[in-house]
């Protein structure tokens, strides 16, 4: 993907670091919103399930919207294909499945940074949820690239993500859930 090797290096991660950089970070800021706020418990994990459900929109928004890009122009082209076009392409490339580490890191840094500016005390459980619910699209997209789907109510996901990779890239784009994709209208259809 890049001509300097130390770039080439810089843009691939395990995705374990990325996945326990997000839990230790909504750890921290869990323990934060329950240590130093007097948010009741019960209200800071209803909080946290809200971050988690606006994660899984923000998912499907950002894979619908950006990754998937009209790319229109030589920039648009350039950076939709940096930014996902190269997984299209190499879709078995489990390094370039997560962004690298200080990419990773600035993304929850400026995260907290809006939920703090936008809900105050409340940012603190927001935010965990919202960083669950990205490691959690992370482990699910690992899993249905590097591992066959399984015999049980999860192999939907699998499903879906093969019909948006191999069949139809207008289609299926929940990774960690199909749930936005039957209330928007782009589930795959069934043949």
């Amino acid at each position: 993907m890049f001509s300097s090797p130390f770039l080439e290096r810089m843009s691939r991660t395990h995705i374990s670091i990325p996945i326990t950089m997000f839990l230790v970070m909504a750890g921290i800021s869990f323990y934060t919103g329950y240590s130093q706020t007097e948010i009741s418990i019960v209200t800071g994990i209803l909080i946290s399930l809200s971050g988690f459900l606006f994660f899984t929109f923000v998912e499907y928004m950002m894979h619908k919207h950006f990754f998937h890009m009209d790319h229109d122009t030589p920039t648009k082209d350039k950076i939709q294909y940096s930014v996902h076009g190269v997984h299209h392409d190499y879709p078995k490339d489990k390094d370039r499945l997560a962004m690298p580490p200080l990419v990773s890191a600035a993304y929850a840094v400026i995260l907290y940074l809006i939920f703090k500016l936008t809900l105050g005390e409340f940012g603190y459980y927001f935010l965990p949820g919202f960083l669950i619910g990205y490691a959690g699209y992370l482990s699910v997209h690992f899993i249905v690239h590097a591992y066959p789907p399984p015999k049980n109510f999860l192999k939907i996901l699998w499903i879906n993500h093969a019909i948006h990779h191999y069949k139809n890239p207008d289609a299926a784009f929940g990774v960690s859930t199909p749930l936005w994709d039957y209330i928007l209208g782009t589930m795959p259809k069934k043949n």
